[in-house]
C-alpha cells in the first residue's frame, strides 16, 4: 500500500456552473447598459447641435455681433 493522498476529482458542480452563469450575465447587461447610454449621449449631442444649426440668425455669422469683443481680445498681449 501506498500513502498517496487522493486528488479530488475538478468536476464542476451545478452551484460553480450557476455562479459563472451569474456573473457573465451581470457582465452582459452592464455592457448593454453601457452601449445604450453612449448612444444616447451621442444622439443627444448630436440632436442637440443640428437643433442649434437650424436656429440659426443673421447675427451668427459674425464673430462679435454679440458685443463681447473686450472679453475676446483679453490676453493677446500690449
Amino acid at each position: 500500500m501506498l500513502n498517496e493522498p487522493e486528488v479530488p476529482a475538478t468536476e464542476e458542480t451545478e452551484e460553480d456552473k450557476l455562479g459563472e452563469h451569474k456573473a457573465l450575465r451581470a457582465i452582459g447587461w452592464f455592457s448593454v447598459g453601457m452601449a445604450a447610454a453612449s448612444l444616447g449621449i451621442f444622439l443627444g449631442f448630436e440632436l442637440r447641435s443640428w437643433y442649434k444649426f437650424k436656429r440659426r440668425t443673421p447675427y451668427d455669422f459674425y464673430s462679435h455681433s454679440d458685443g463681447s469683443a473686450a472679453i475676446s481680445e483679453y490676453g493677446v498681449g500690449i
